[in-house]
């Protein structure tokens, strides 16, 4: 009975140390991370650099370009895995805070779009006075919302070697109409319930239309959930956004890359629009059937606890399988 005892905790033991040595090797990463801190006309950024460990020689940069959202520089830690494999192939990788986050100043919801694209530029040319960074490697990386900030950084910036843009938005309206629709769906609610959160946006968008006061807004509201004063400000300067003609600024490769699960993007409409407004020498697509909008395997995409738990005790296996090796192909192209 002795020896089955000490054998079942010996087992025991050796399972325990076996995950933790797992759950200590996913949350360890091959990469050099280092805060920042760049000086601009408009203040002070916060960040994180991350680069190749023990590299030699210059190294490209990705630039990092957040969706929306109270973001800090590792997307709670988010980042990393993509932060590691850029550097598994000769890149670092610049991220910030978002005014207002991670004890950055200012305020992420006053800003626009134009506001966004210029903090990036500003990181940019900081980056450019690194010894490290090849200044003919600098790249971008964005999601979602960046999808209307990225062609206005490549407006300014004639020297940007690439773009990957994931998931990208085009139209702020179209995108949150068929979002609203799609997650009605998903969530089981019937079409009259659907027509009538469509009716009532509409409406909403009308006093923006307007330019209303957020007072007009909150005396025709009659939902629970009601936007705060800040985000109304935020969505006031920016639910004009579309960067359809913007598409056009490309003058360098851009990669999209598309979720066949996600239901923020209409991803036909998107690469349909790419595809017509940048020239076929330059565009790259790759549709990623079984990734959702943030590029989460399909499984993780329909559980909330699932993903939590895959984010603390394997975060290097949140991503859909083709994903990262996808984004560290398109980058090798660009050689030194």
């Amino acid at each position: 009975m002795r020896r089955s005892i000490k054998l079942t905790i010996g087992i025991s033991a050796a399972i325990f140390i076996a995950l933790v040595l797992f759950i200590l090797n996913q949350n360890s990463y091959q990469m050099t991370e280092e805060k920042i801190e760049i000086k601009t006309p408009q203040g002070l950024l916060t960040g994180t650099l991350v680069l190749p460990e023990n590299h030699s020689g210059n190294v490209g940069l990705v630039v990092f370009v957040h969706g929306d959202g109270p973001i800090n520089d590792s997307y709670d830690g988010g980042y990393k895995p993509l932060w590691e494999k850029f550097a598994s192939v000769g890149y670092a990788s610049l991220s910030l805070n978002k005014p207002g986050v991670n004890g950055s100043p200012g305020n992420w919801l006053e800003q626009s779009m134009e506001d966004r694209a210029q903090e990036a530029i500003y990181a940019i040319h900081w980056a450019h006075s690194l010894p490290m960074i090849d200044d003919t490697r600098i790249g971008l990386w964005g999601a979602s919302q960046a999808g209307w900030v990225i062609p206005k950084i490549v407006r300014e910036e004639q020297d940007i070697a690439f773009s990957i843009l994931v998931s990208p938005a085009i139209n702020w309206i179209s995108q949150g109409k068929y979002n609203t629709k799609k997650q009605m769906e998903h969530e089981g609610y019937s079409e009259q319930e659907i027509k009538e959160e469509e009716h009532y946006n509409e409406q909403v968008l009308n006093i923006l239309r307007e330019q209303s006061s957020y007072t007009d807004y909150l005396k025709m509201t009659h939902k629970g959930d009601i936007i705060p004063k800040d985000r109304w400000e935020f969505i006031s300067k920016n639910f004009q956004s579309d960067a359809t003609a913007e598409l056009t600024f490309f003058k360098s490769p851009v990669h999209l890359v598309l979720g066949g699960q996600d239901i923020h993007v209409d991803v036909k409409d998107t690469e349909l629009i790419y595809r017509q407004q940048i020239p076929s020498y330059l565009l790259s697509v790759s549709l990623l059937p079984n990734a959702d909008h943030s590029m989460l395997k399909k499984e993780l995409a329909t559980s909330e606890l699932r993903t939590y738990l895959t984010a603390i005790f394997s975060p290097k296996t949140m991503f859909d399988d083709q994903y990262l090796t996808n984004l560290s192909q398109f980058v090798s192209q660009f050689k030194p």
